[in-house]
């Protein structure tokens, strides 16, 4: 399934969603362009069938950011608010979600490709929360990097602006993984396509319950991820089938429910 778009591609075959950036020639995010992906997103939303999302972009490198028109008096508001309802969206998914990056990752590219679950970058990428040297400050980086990585790191990734490599973004724990320039897109398509031949309820159950026990104590973490697991996971089909196919030593047939 293809819909057409100005700014972007958004196809879903086999269980893999994937949306890529398309505003050459550094994918610069205007406010009709999040729009866009606004709209591909609650499509996804209302999917039953999708079981990852794949976020990377087109030529160059995956996205430099944020228009900096979009930044001043007249239209600052309204880009904030089509950017949140983007937060909004991929929170809201039940599905894993992944984003792809290469080249220049920066501002709200970076912010972006963060938010999903799992983040790739090629080696040869540059990430970078340049906001503070034009003034202004990056509201996801501030306040979801100091969870994600750390106080002290998120001080020094956002006031300072400056330009971080692949291998210091994985240090940090910006990226999950580094995978050299020339197999990057294989690697990734790997991991995507993995993750679409798995159960999509299973999937489901098992993301939601990592979600939900973040920030909880341990034993109320634990019984709340027992409780999904035999309230959810293990009242699919798919359960049954896979402990199934391991005993017999088959691969697993999913229904998908």
């Amino acid at each position: 399934m293809t819909q057409e778009y100005k700014f972007m591609t958004f196809t879903q075959t086999d269980g893999r969603a994937v949306l890529t950036l398309h505003r050459p020639p550094l994918n610069i995010l205007t406010i009709p362009m999040i729009e866009e992906i606004n709209q591909a997103l609650a499509s996804l939303r209302a999917d039953s069938t999708a079981k990852v999302l794949l976020i990377r972009g087109e030529g160059r490198c995956f996205s430099a950011g944020m228009d900096v028109t979009d930044h001043l008096p007249e239209n600052v508001g309204r880009m904030l608010e089509v950017f949140h309802q983007t937060l909004d969206h991929l929170a809201a998914l039940e599905i894993p979600t992944v984003s792809a990056v290469h080249g220049a990752t920066l501002g709200g590219g970076l912010e972006l490709a963060v938010a999903t679950d799992l983040t790739f970058a090629a080696a040869g990428a540059t990430l970078s929360q340049p906001e503070i040297k034009l003034g202004v400050f990056p509201p996801l980086a501030v306040a979801y990097y100091s969870k994600l990585i750390g106080l002290k790191r998120a001080y020094d990734v956002i006031l300072t602006g400056r330009n971080i490599s692949a291998e210091e973004a994985h240090h940090l724990g910006l990226v999950n993984a580094v995978f050299p320039d020339g197999e990057f897109a294989a690697r990734v398509d790997e991991i995507t396509r993995t993750l679409a031949g798995y159960s999509r309820p299973v999937l489901v159950a098992t993301k939601r319950a990592i979600r939900e026990a973040i920030g909880r104590p341990l034993t109320e973490a634990l019984a709340l991820a027992e409780r999904i697991y035999l309230q959810e996971a293990m009242a699919t089909e798919d359960a049954l089938e896979g402990l199934t196919a391991f005993l017999e030593k088959r691969p697993p047939q999913w229904k998908d429910r």
